[in-house]
């Protein structure tokens, strides 16, 4: 009797699969007939508002469609039980797939790497899992380092901007949507006086580096220069409000206590006029700042322009043009004659008026997105922040490339840097502000819980390190102002 070889025996094992295979599939394609047949009599029974034909064209295209998945779900067990069968040769008799020998030590070899393969996935899983176990930790201890201290409440619309003064006394100073300015008292959080002169939104607010002087933008397509003087009130014992946070992370709806009509200061005194209007632009003036001495002023504007004007005449000096979009924002240098604009066209640029007569402007293409602000260093540096969700830090020596790229997780509003300590706020369309040096690596994220913190979109952040109460402050679009606590050694120690 003839003796069947190995390769005959095993093509004889793999047609008999198939044929038991094939008879499997025609059996289940009989009776997903009779399923089919018998759920379209039931469905034919029941009332439809679509016609006849496409019920049934329906009914054909799911009935395929689930008899195809049923035919791959077959065809995957069988793959499955095969691959075991062949696993269980190779483990017992070590003999050769497609012709190649397969020793026992390359069995172990393979186990091995699999094995490698599952530890390594299981030691990312965990990795990531403490990961988040030490960022809720982390922001526990940022927690005490970054302290809520007092909020400014009284505005009827959202703030869009806000500023400390440089001289004495030192007042915040706040600008709205509800057409006005406010300045506070850092310590009480007492409104001291208000400016209603605008007919529009007030978009910016800067303080003159040496005089009571303020300097307000407006989307009434005018800037104004009005003159302050405030009596700060006796200061009171700050609350510590640290310890009124619940839990982190809490969601507000629209519907939120924070956006009802707050009743303004009825007792702070008003001031209804300017001493000096600014009118040139066209359209929505956005920002406006003093350059070094204070005798010239420029203003950003949505009619594409940045304007230069003289103070003390109100004449326009200069109208920077070239941006290809409205104008988002603009900074001066804290020492030199430097303007850096920027502008929804994804660019800023800097303009040089230290020689009187050259003004070279330089542009900047490192976002894809606008930028919404860019401001400033005490040395030679310029930081950026977009709404592609990134922050930039540039060397005025060399601007070809950024020195530091910071990634976040939302688009950033107008950012500000500390002068002493180098540490850049970031204020964020998600309701977050946080904290980095200007390498780019994160120092913290202020609190923000059902108490206390932001309740709406962040507009702007702003330093005043001279104050030991409040060395920062943030405004946004929930109508309030914020002062906070940061512990700046212990910060940087955390680092």
């Amino acid at each position: 009797m003839p003796i069947e070889s190995g390769s005959s025996a095993a093509a004889r094992q793999v047609k008999q699969k198939r044929k038991s295979h094939t008879i499997s599939i025609r059996r289940t394609n009989s009776s997903e007939q009779e399923r089919v047949s018998s759920q379209r009599e039931m469905l034919e029974g029941q009332d439809s508002k679509l016609p006849p034909s496409i019920r049934q064209t329906l009914l054909e295209l799911f009935g395929q469609i689930e008899r195809e998945f049923e035919n791959l779900y077959i065809e995957n067990l069988e793959l499955r039980r095969e691959i075991e069968t062949l696993n269980d040769r190779l483990t017992a008799e070590g003999q050769t797939v497609d012709g190649g020998d397969l020793s026992k030590g390359q069995l172990k070899a393979k186990a091995s790497h699999s094995t490698s393969q599952l530890s390594q996935k299981l030691k990312t899983t965990y990795k990531a899992s403490t990961s988040k176990i030490v960022s809720s930790f982390k922001t526990t201890t940022s927690r005490a380092v970054c302290q809520l201290v007092k909020e400014y409440i009284g505005h009827r619309d959202g703030i869009w901007d806000v500023s400390v003064t440089r001289l004495q006394p030192v007042v915040l100073g706040t600008a709205s949507a509800d057409h006005s300015a406010m300045l506070w008292s850092i310590e009480t959080g007492k409104c001291l006086l208000k400016y209603v002169g605008h007919a529009g939104s007030v978009n910016s607010i800067k303080f003159h580096p040496s005089e009571q002087v303020a300097l307000t933008a407006s989307g009434d397509q005018t800037a104004h220069i009005w003159r302050y003087i405030v009596q700060l009130p006796t200061p009171q014992p700050v609350t510590d409000t640290s310890q009124m946070s619940g839990e982190e992370e809490v969601d507000f709806s629209d519907k939120d206590e924070a956006d009802g009509d707050v009743e303004g200061p009825n007792e702070s005194p008003t001031i209804r006029v300017p001493s000096t209007i600014l009118k040139s632009h066209q359209g929505v003036v956005i920002a406006a700042d003093w350059l070094v001495g204070g005798k010239q002023v420029v203003t950003a504007s949505w009619d594409r322009t940045a304007n230069l004007y003289d103070v003390e005449t109100s004449e326009l000096v200069h109208s920077l043009t070239g941006h290809d979009q409205e104008l988002t924002h603009c900074c001066t240098h804290p020492t030199q004659r430097l303007v850096v604009t920027s502008s929804r066209d994804t660019t800023f640029r800097l303009w040089d008026f230290r020689d009187p007569s050259i003004h070279s402007v330089n542009v900047f293409q490192g976002h894809t997105d606008t930028v919404t602000s860019a401001v400033f260093t005490v040395g030679d540096n310029v930081v950026s922040g977009s709404d592609d969700r990134t922050v930039k830090v540039w060397d005025l020596k060399n601007m070809r490339s950024p020195i530091a790229t910071i990634r976040t997780d939302s688009a950033v509003n107008r950012i500000s840097v500390s002068v002493n300590q180098r540490i850049i706020a970031l204020p964020h369309d998600n309701r977050q502000v946080r904290l980095f040096d200007m390498s780019g690596v994160r120092l913290a994220r202020l609190p923000r819980s059902n108490r206390q913190g932001h309740r709406r979109m962040v507009c702007c952040t702003a330093w005043s390190e001279d104050n030991p109460i409040c060395n920062l402050f943030s405004c946004g679009f929930d109508r309030q102002a914020i002062g906070w606590n940061i512990n700046i050694p212990a910060l940087l120690q955390e680092k």
